[in-house]
């Protein structure tokens, strides 16, 4: 049986890693009060003894070779069993696509990140859709099995397939309307990330479904560039682990006063999508997000049409050509500027 294993050690990733499909879900005590829940593999969940404010989720390997956020999810959940860590909000850990870490690939048969708010419905031809369902049934459960009005917040962690002039950066999910939040914003700082992007249509992402589904303050956050495992440099990401900790073993937490030069903010111009086999990008795979291009210039290929920038300074986030037909192969964005939407 796996628990005893996890209650000497801690190390959830690896019986996860045992474990791709499913895991026979337990519970148990820590000395300290707080109960665990393995819900599945990949999914558990921590509830303090003392009285709670919050419901947070972290969650990494969406894409499985993005390892810099698994490995801090992995350190966490250990100092939490192995009793270093205390705990003050309920939290549920999330691996995603655990077969994905294993093969060390961004997914398996389709991108998981592409499956969230509704896009796996009705369908079943592989597991990542199975998974898809099953993670969203976990996150409403943790939401919505404790009493309204409780703070909600849900971080999925990543790393980005190709480098960035902002090193880490994070996506704000289309909220409808709703007001962004500098809260949130100082939250990200204090994680080291400056750079924001603000989405402006609905998603089938991991964030935007716990954003769209619960309110809650969701965010995709990407914290690098992908490498395998053992060759991050995690001192680069200690300002990240720092407030993830104190994110979910405080009260509350203090940041520092907003100062909008703080950061560098940018707005969605377009989505290019992929649709035709013959699709293609005139600049190199080295090229990193956030590069700006020249009104005029070419931006992609697809098939027989020619996409060229329209705007002075627009710059590209997320390049993949090799994503499958009708996806996004391309987003690109321009800068804005804290304004009356900001609260």
């Amino acid at each position: 049986m796996y628990l005893d294993t996890l209650k000497a050690t801690g190390d959830f990733l690896t019986i996860t890693r045992e474990n791709e499909f499913s895991l026979e879900p337990s519970q148990f005590t820590l000395a300290n009060g707080t109960e665990v829940k393995v819900i599945d593999t990949g999914v558990i969940e921590f509830t303090p003894k003392c009285k709670t404010s919050k419901d947070i989720v972290l969650s990494s390997a969406v894409h499985g070779n993005e390892t810099a956020p698994i490995e801090i999810c992995d350190e966490l959940i250990q100092q939490i069993i192995m009793g270093s860590l205390e705990l003050k909000q309920r939290v549920l850990f999330i691996y995603g696509n655990p077969k994905s870490i294993n093969i060390g690939q961004r997914f398996v048969d389709e991108n998981l990140n592409r499956l969230f708010n509704g896009a796996h419905e009705n369908r079943s031809e592989n597991p990542e859709q199975h998974r898809a369902a099953k993670l969203e049934a976990y996150v409403r459960t943790f939401f919505t099995t404790v009493e309204e009005g409780r703070y909600r917040a849900h971080y999925d962690l990543h790393t980005a397939i190709r480098g960035s002039k902002n090193e880490k950066f994070a996506v704000y999910p289309f909220l409808h309307g709703k007001p962004w939040k500098k809260s949130q914003l100082q939250f990200l700082l204090s994680c080291g990330v400056n750079t924001v992007l603000m989405m402006s249509s609905a998603a089938t992402t991991f964030s935007y479904f716990s954003s769209k589904q619960f309110g809650a303050d969701a965010f995709t956050v990407e914290l690098g560039q992908v490498k395998p495992f053992g060759q991050n440099n995690m001192a680069s990401f200690e300002a990240t682990k720092q407030t993830l900790k104190a994110l979910i073993s405080q009260e509350e937490v203090e940041y520092k006063e907003f100062n909008a030069e703080d950061f560098e903010l940018f707005t969605v111009h377009r989505t290019i999508n992929r649709t035709c086999e013959d699709f293609s990008f005139p600049f190199p795979d080295s090229a990193v997000n956030f590069t700006g291009f020249a009104k005029g210039e070419l931006l992609a290929t697809d098939g027989e049409n020619q996409i060229f920038a329209e705007v002075e300074g627009e710059a590209i986030i997320f390049p993949n050509a090799k994503v499958a037909l009708g996806q996004r192969a391309l987003l690109t964005v321009i800068p804005m500027e804290v304004n009356e939407s900001f609260i």
